[in-house]
C-alpha cells in the first residue's frame, strides 16, 4: 500500500509518516496542497491523508482534484474542525473518511488500513452502455463524452436502466427501485421522468418504450 501524507505541520506530518512506515506502508510526504496535487498527478496512491488547512491549495481543493481524476485514491481528511457540518462538508467533497485533531495514532492507522483495503477492491463502480456512462461515486453521467445534468430521479432511473444491461424494465420496477416507499404508484411520475431523461440524453434516442411492457436502454 502506498500513502500520501499532505500536512503543513511538518513535525506532525513526519511523525504520521514514520508511524505508518512501521506498518510496512510506503509513505510520501508533502507540506502543502500544491505539492500534493503534483505528486498525485505523477504517482498512484492507495490513500491520501490530507490536512484541510494547507498553503498552496487547501485539503478540500486537493480532495476535489482526486475526485475529478477518478484514479481510485481513497481520501482521509484531517482537521481541527469537529462539528457535524464540517464533517458533512468534507465527505461531500468526495472524501472517504474524516478524522479530527487531536487523534489517536492507532485509530489513524486503522482507518488508513481500512481505506487501503477498499482501494484494492474492484475499482470504481462505473456503468456503461452504448456511449452512456454513469459514475456512481462521483454522481456523474455522460453520453459520448459530454456531461449530462440530471436530477436525482433521472440519475436513479438511468442507473436502473443501465444495470438492466439492455433488458426491458417495467414502470413498476422503476418505481420500486428509483423512488421511495411513499411514491404513488398511480401517478405518471415514471413516464414523465423517463421523458425528461430521454430528452437530456439527446439524439439518437437511446431509451426505447416497449408498449405495455416498459423501457429499455440501448441502440
Amino acid at each position: 500500500m502506498r500513502v500520501l501524507v499532505a500536512e503543513d505541520e511538518r513535525i506532525l506530518a513526519d511523525t504520521v509518516a514514520d508511524g505508518l512506515r512501521d506498518f510496512a506502508i510506503a509513505v510520501d510526504v508533502v507540506y502543502d496542497g500544491a505539492a500534493a496535487m503534483e505528486r498525485l498527478d505523477v504517482n498512484r496512491y492507495d490513500v491520501a491523508i490530507l490536512d484541510r488547512d494547507m498553503p498552496g491549495a487547501t485539503g478540500d481543493q486537493v480532495c476535489r482534484h482526486i475526485a475529478e481524476g477518478g484514479g481510485g485514491t481513497r481520501v482521509l481528511l484531517l482537521t481541527a474542525a469537529a462539528g457535524i457540518r464540517d464533517r458533512v462538508e468534507g465527505l461531500g467533497l468526495g472524501a472517504d473518511d474524516y478524522l479530527t485533531k487531536p487523534f489517536a495514532f492507532a485509530e489513524l492507522v486503522a482507518r488508513v488500513q481500512a481505506l487501503g483495503r477498499r482501494a484494492h477492491q474492484a475499482r470504481r463502480p462505473v456503468l456503461e452502455r452504448d456511449g452512456v456512462v454513469l459514475d456512481e461515486p462521483r454522481h456523474a453521467a455522460s453520453r459520448d463524452g459530454l456531461p449530462l445534468r440530471l436530477s436525482p430521479k433521472e440519475f436513479a432511473v438511468l442507473r436502473v436502466l443501465l444495470r438492466a444491461d439492455g433488458a426491458v424494465v417495467s414502470a413498476e420496477d422503476l418505481l420500486e427501485q428509483a423512488w421511495d416507499e411513499h411514491a404513488d404508484p398511480f401517478t405518471n411520475t415514471v413516464r414523465v421522468t423517463v421523458m425528461t431523461l430521454r430528452r437530456k440524453l439527446g439524439e439518437p434516442a437511446i431509451i426505447h418504450t416497449v408498449p405495455r411492457v416498459g423501457y429499455r436502454l440501448g441502440r
